[in-house]
């Protein structure tokens, strides 16, 4: 079933412009009457339009029969922990502050198939028949989590000092307090809450203040969440960057796994390293919740992307930062995180985004790329699921191979389709 207005995670967009109050309303409607009324769980993260969307959905909900449950401000992992017959998070996860949306996760905290939100957008304009529904406010939820994913995920982490980056999200006040109670020394920033500035100048789409903070103070690594908690980077004792590949990397093989989940953009480095240690390796489309459905459908644990969705299902059911960040903090087994990030050796990338009319890429171009890989070569041409563009992505043994590879293929893109 086509979808008009949900994408790769959920409904996202400028509030006010292509995400308004009375589309939120309207989903809270449809999202209602698709599991038949029921309790449906909310939560956002901090951003300045979060109330008002918040009460907009839960309106929906009340309209619909259902019954809302608002818990306020609280990381995206964490309602898809507590979801009810329905879990609600506010937020445009990495987005800048002047973007909002909708994610949405069943009764199991599993994300909606395509299929489930195409139902969805087909109730948009549904009349409901039945008596309205009712709405509840909870305060301890947070609390809830934070003692789960620390009884499941947390190490003693005594002497380590670590600094933890809240991007002014929905981590404020929470990680860094998960972080001391399992013995760090958590040097927060960004921690305020304030949602004029989520993902500003932080966070994991912007490591640059908290690498200041690690090697200004000296600190043996430090941590990144973006503005929802779901996704999360690190930086090593140096101020290098450590993505979400490098830290797949680790925790496959602290953790003992044989098998992995990646999108299509994972580093060739990250295929070779497994299959040197016998791990399986299931490639999916981008995004996490593909990730997700190919964990549960191959019985895996262990999953993620470069971009820092990083997924561990062992007593848990979605990707979780903080969950991520513990994790990785135990891996290290006294070892700095430089040392420790030598495990994977990546193959340098090169990235060119082409402008295109038509995004529908010919069978023949594919095949032709197809033949370019290999060899320590590999070379992905796909199009954006946001944007008119077609992204090529080369990896060679050599920058400047990968570099003239991606501008020859870039270059027929642009001849075929621009």
């Amino acid at each position: 079933m086509e979808r008009r207005y949900f994408g790769t995670d959920g409904v996202r967009g400028i509030v006010g412009d292509t995400l308004t109050v009375e589309l939120v309303e309207r989903l809270g409607k449809a999202a209602t009457l698709w599991v038949d009324g029921g309790r449906v769980f909310i939560g956002r993260d901090t951003r300045v339009t979060g109330p008002e969307l918040e009460e907009a959905f839960a309106r929906g909900v009340v309209a619909a029969g259902g019954h809302a449950v608002l818990a306020g401000v609280l990381p995206t992992p964490a309602v898809a922990l507590l979801a009810l017959d329905l879990g609600v998070v506010i937020s445009a996860s990495h987005n800048p502050p002047e973007y909002n949306g909708v994610k949405l996760f069943d009764g199991d905290g599993q994300k909606l198939t395509d299929e489930a939100e195409g139902e969805i957008e087909a109730l948009l304009d549904a009349q409901p028949s039945g008596k309205p529904g009712a709405v509840d406010r909870v305060s301890v939820a947070g609390f809830s989590y934070v003692e789960h994913v620390l009884e499941r995920f947390g190490s003693d982490l005594s002497g380590l000092r670590v600094g933890v980056d809240c991007a002014h999200g929905a981590y404020s006040g929470l990680a860094p307090a998960a972080f001391r109670k399992v013995g760090a020394e958590a040097v927060a920033i960004a921690n305020d809450g304030d949602g004029a500035r989520i993902n500003v100048g932080s966070g994991a789409t912007d490591l640059s203040a908290l690498q200041q903070t690690v090697t200004t103070q000296g600190l043996d690594l430090g941590v990144a969440f973006d503005g929802d908690g779901d996704r999360m980077l690190a930086v090593d004792e140096r101020g290098e960057t450590v993505d979400g590949d490098q830290i797949l990397a680790l925790l496959a093989l602290h953790l003992d796994v044989d098998l992995v989940a990646v999108t299509v953009m994972a580093n060739l480095g990250l295929h070779k390293l497994m299959e040197e240690h016998g791990i399986r390796v299931v490639t999916t489309d981008v995004g996490d919740r593909y990730v997700l459905e190919a964990l549960r459908r191959e019985g895996g644990i262990l999953g993620g992307e470069e971009s820092g969705h990083l997924i561990c299902l062992d007593g848990h059911v979605t990707g979780d930062g903080l969950a991520a960040a513990l994790l990785l903090c135990g891996a290290l087994e006294g070892r700095p995180l430089s040392e420790a990030a030598t495990v994977l050796r990546k193959y340098p990338q090169a990235r060119v985004n082409v402008p295109v009319r038509e995004k529908r890429i010919p069978e023949d171009l594919l095949e032709w790329v197809e033949e370019l890989s290999g060899d320590g070569r590999r070379v992905l041409v796909r199009p954006s699921g946001t944007e008119p563009v077609v992204r090529v992505l080369a990896e060679a043994e050599t920058q400047a191979e990968a570099e003239a590879l991606s501008a020859s293929i870039a270059a027929l893109v642009q001849r075929e389709l621009g």
